[in-house]
């Protein structure tokens, strides 16, 4: 392993942080972050940047056991932050409970992923975010802070990048459990998917389409429809030119690795997520890019990249594309715009990648995209700024939160303008 910490999942970046603790109580790490100049919190090593490095110390929480509380009065969960989310979610639903949504991968943190703004798919659906009715944290003074919704700069602090305190718990809102079945239909016609594409991804609870840009069909279009108590459901033949499969798809070559499919009806925990929570977490062995527009400007944004296709396809694992509700989270890359992602799961090719990802983020300018905050990207703070009204303040809260800056690092600057 490189270096004192070692590397990210994707093994693109070495942490140059001198050290990683696990404190093992919340006492301990206010300690920790007491006496430390600079310090930030590690999760499940799931961004492709040096969003979580840190140039002192890093803490980790992971392995700290996710002690569950539910609050069937308020209908929250209230969970250890670095608990992984396939881990809460069977253990609500074995409670009668259910989350809103789920990422593709349940392996990853309930604190990496609301602070950076991951999400699932669905036109009705907010980000992981959204669901955060409280926040336990250590702040930059060392204090231990309970906020929830009634802070009147609670949407400022969920969506964070780790800048305003190591996040401890998580509280969530939950409703009660339900049924998915997931179906696939292959070869949609891209003139129908850029005609059609609101009344696309509004046909199921969650849909995610999966392209490698070339031809004249998108490969896949995933439909995971939400079934009432007692419902199996049906799908149709076809939908929308695109046909359903008659076997089960797997998103990597080689791999079985993906939640059941077929129309088989299933817990939301089984089904929402694209990757099974005991397999290998998407390939494994890839890079990952994401950009964020106006989803009322889809069908431009997509025939933009599209023209790239041939450029990015040699290089490409595969691109999926999503949607999501808009919200009013501060630094949220769907604030206050109903969302489409355009997410590409590149080959372990950082050479070309870094060739492609300034064309397609100069294909997308006009469409003011927002890049996901934990994947490859070379957008500075000065192009992001324009694009988050609230970020001067976010830059003040910061501020207070964290006066002495023991939270910043290389990448907030560099990102947000906020200096180390």
């Amino acid at each position: 392993m490189n270096g004192v910490v070692g590397v990210n999942w994707a093994g693109n970046t070495v942490f140059g942080a001198a050290e990683l603790r696990t404190p093992e109580t919340v006492e301990q790490l206010q300690e920790l972050v007491s006496a430390r100049p600079r310090i930030r919190a590690l999760g499940t090593r799931h961004s492709f940047n040096d969003l979580a490095d840190s140039s002192g110390t890093l803490v980790s929480l992971v392995d700290r056991a996710p002690e569950p509380r539910l609050d069937t009065e308020r209908m929250t969960v209230s969970v250890a932050a670095g608990t992984r989310y396939g881990v809460l979610a069977s253990w609500l639903h074995a409670r009668g409970y259910a989350l809103h949504n789920m990422g593709s991968l349940p392996h990853i943190s309930v604190a990496g992923a609301i602070a950076t703004g991951t999400h699932g798919s669905g036109n009705a659906l907010g980000t992981l975010s959204t669901a955060v009715a409280g926040l336990q944290l250590v702040s930059g003074q060392g204090e231990l802070l309970e906020i929830d919704r009634t802070h009147p700069e609670f949407t400022g602090m969920v969506v964070s990048l780790g800048a305003l305190g190591i996040v401890t718990r998580v509280t969530l809102d939950i409703q009660p459990t339900f049924d998915v079945r997931q179906d696939v239909y292959e070869g949609l016609p891209w003139d129908i998917a850029l005609t059609e594409f609101e009344a696309i991804t509004s046909s199921a609870y969650s849909v995610s389409l999966f392209t490698d840009w070339l031809g004249d069909t998108i490969q896949g279009a995933w439909f995971k429809t939400r079934l009432a108590a007692g419902e199996t459901g049906s799908m149709p033949p076809s939908m929308f030119g695109a046909t359903a499969a008659t076997t089960e798809t797997s998103l990597v070559e080689g791999e079985d690795n993906t939640t059941v499919q077929g129309g088989i009806p299933g817990p939301w925990s089984e089904r929402l997520p694209h990757f099974r929570l005991d397999s290998t977490p998407s390939n494994g062995d890839e890079l990952q890019t994401e950009y964020f527009v106006d989803r009322r400007q889809a069908p431009d944004a997509l025939a933009a990249v599209r023209a790239l296709g041939a450029s990015i396809a040699p290089h490409l694992l595969i691109t999926e594309l999503r949607t999501m509700a808009a919200d009013e989270l501060w630094l949220s890359p769907a604030t206050g715009r109903p969302s489409l992602t355009i997410h590409f799961t590149w080959k372990n090719e950082p050479a070309a990648v870094a060739r492609l990802v300034p064309q397609i983020q100069a294909a997308l300018e006009p469409f003011s995209a927002r890049p996901h905050w934990g994947k490859v990207n070379t957008m500075t703070a000065a192009e992001i700024a324009p694009l988050y009204p609230r970020l001067p303040e976010f830059a003040a809260l910061c501020e207070r939160m964290d006066p002495q800056h023991r939270f910043r690092n290389s990448y907030l600057e560099r990102v947000l303008g906020l200096a180390d």
